[in-house]
């Protein structure tokens, strides 16, 4: 079954969905395979994004203009997602990258930047060796329905909320 690509979803509302992902994409690197990251919403360049001057077979693109969640998405940030999700299933629509992952797509869904049945359908379009990984709070039923494996970060702690602690490079960010 080697040959088959898996759709795995990464949820909920704790902390390390997309550590987990980037976990699996150093897994694969380090198998030798080509692994493409596109990260919806984001376009800061976190400690993760340095990566790609450790590993050839590793391209990292952030697909948003920003973060925007305490006001209202703007028409720019639902062109850039779209314009993402296009890109998105280019890539899967070809045999060039092992495993693909969409970082906070299932943000951009939670905020109608496009829905969730595109992102379905476009991962559902994709060549069926690539593995997708897709992460971000809030994923909707029919997301998990669709997926192989879905697992859930659920916060019993955190350090942000009970003691006020801010991102911290290296760790958080």
């Amino acid at each position: 079954m080697e040959d088959k690509g898996y759709v795995h979803v990464y949820t909920g509302n704790g902390k390390g969905k997309t550590t987990a992902a980037f976990g699996l994409a150093v897994r694969a690197l380090c198998a030798e395979k080509k692994v493409y990251i596109g990260q919806f919403v984001k376009d800061m360049k976190y400690s993760e994004t340095k990566l790609t001057e450790y590993f050839e077979n590793l391209t990292i693109e952030q697909l948003g203009k920003g973060c925007f969640v305490f006001e209202d998405p703007k028409e720019v940030d639902i062109t850039a997602a779209k314009k993402g999700l296009n890109k998105i299933n280019n890539i899967l629509s070809k045999s060039d990258y092992d495993v693909v992952i969409l970082d906070e797509a299932t943000i951009a869904v939670y905020f109608k930047l496009f829905s969730s049945e595109d992102l379905i359908k476009t991962i559902d379009q994709r060549k069926k060796n690539i593995e997708v990984i897709v992460t971000g709070r809030y994923a909707e039923q029919s997301l998990i329905n669709y997926a192989d494996l879905v697992t859930e970060m659920k916060e019993i702690k955190h350090y942000y909320g009970e003691k006020g602690v801010l991102s911290r490079k290296g760790i958080d960010k």
